[in-house]
């Protein structure tokens, strides 16, 4: 179980978002049709459903693990879904981007000190699932990590997702679909290109063979 990780990643992602100037947050985010300051807004949610969900104590047997957690399945986003489409509007009515900054700051850091209290054994309910708190933690690895890349994805001057990170979130997205991506492609490279964040170059579609005919692979 990853918590450290989980723990490691959260504030590696918190400090990238706090070190952006304001200009950073009109700006394309590495997610379709959002800019920065609604990734940032995303950010703000998913704390809060950190929070929620460590707080909500279930008796029964887990239900899901760290990977199984993850589902494969739908379109690439666009922004144009209903709930990404409030999101971009949650994110506008914060005016300053020093407000969105506090709030994640405020909310994120409570995720953060819940998250290295809760004892990993306890089992959690989501999404009408059932996990033990440390399963939950180690699968939100994967989503800092992907937006974190999100993040820094048009911008190059703030620091990204530690190799460690990386590396954990590859083998999770391959444990998620169940496939290998060739050893030529960098942990970077395989999150971007196998969750539909960037095209694969005419080299990258050779060497990922017959794989290259099921990518993206859209995680949620």
């Amino acid at each position: 179980m990853d918590t450290e990780l989980f723990l490691r990643s959260w504030t590696a992602l918190r400090a990238s978002v706090a070190g952006l100037a304001d200009e950073d947050f009109g700006r394309p985010s590495g997610c379709r049709g959002w800019l920065v300051r609604d990734l940032v807004c995303h950010l703000v949610i998913d704390a809060q459903d950190v929070l929620i969900t460590l707080v909500t104590p279930e008796a029964g047997e887990p239900t899901r693990d760290a990977v199984t957690y993850w589902e494969v399945g739908g379109a690439v986003p666009t922004g144009e879904d209903p709930l990404d489409a409030l999101t971009v509007r949650m994110a506008a009515a914060y005016g300053e981007p020093g407000l969105l900054k506090f709030h994640l700051d405020d909310v994120g850091a409570a995720a953060g000190r819940a998250a290295g209290l809760v004892d990993p054994e306890l089992r959690v309910g989501t999404r009408g699932e059932v996990l033990r708190a440390g399963d939950y933690l180690s699968a939100y690895v994967l989503e800092w990590t992907l937006h974190h890349l999100d993040l820094v994805a048009r911008l190059p001057h703030v620091p990204g997702p530690s190799a460690e990170a990386l590396g954990r979130s590859r083998e999770m997205l391959e444990g998620i679909t169940g496939v290998r991506f060739p050893a030529s492609f960098s942990d970077r490279d395989a999150l971007l290109v196998g969750t539909g964040r960037r095209v694969p170059s005419a080299v990258e579609r050779a060497g990922l063979g017959e794989l290259a005919g099921r990518l993206p692979f859209v995680i949620g």
